[in-house]
């Protein structure tokens, strides 16, 4: 019996996906973070200053596609647990407490990362890494045509 290499389709890119979150969920379970929550907090903790509100939702709607309300109370939560707080007008900024969580589950998660990807070659990931943006680039679009349509 021989065996093959999976060629790249969307079973294989979805395995990988869950595989990997499950693996950052439960790391962000352990600081009571959700997905959701860590993505909006990583957006806050690598910017210079402040965000508006609408950028930062609009930053975690575009990356994991999700509701703008949802997004919207995310905030929220954030900010009444004390990692993100309200700036003036419509902003938010990461807390100390925030940036402190946000480094813990980075050092956590980017020594979990470097386990997974031991071995893989720098010129793989870099294949892998142009495959993947393009496949999303046309998910992308093929997402955008799809909402255009009238129902």
């Amino acid at each position: 019996m021989t065996t093959t290499a999976p060629i790249v389709d969307p079973r294989v890119i979805g395995l990988a996906h869950y595989a990997s979150r499950a693996v950052l969920e439960r790391i962000l379970a352990a600081y009571g973070l959700t997905f959701q929550q860590q993505i909006t907090l990583r957006l806050a903790a690598v910017a210079d200053g402040p965000v508006e509100r609408a950028h930062l939702v609009a930053g975690v709607v575009a990356a994991l596609k999700a509701d703008p309300d949802d997004v919207a109370d995310t905030v929220e939560e954030l900010i009444t647990a004390g990692l993100l707080a309200p700036q003036a007008p419509s902003g938010a900024g990461i807390t100390d407490a925030g940036r402190e969580l946000y480094a813990k589950v980075t050092a956590e998660t980017g020594a979990v990362s470097a386990r997974i990807y031991a071995g893989i070659s720098e010129q793989d990931r870099a294949v892998t890494g142009r495959v993947l943006t393009l496949i999303t680039e046309r998910a992308d679009a093929e997402l955008a045509a799809l909402e255009a349509r009238p129902r």
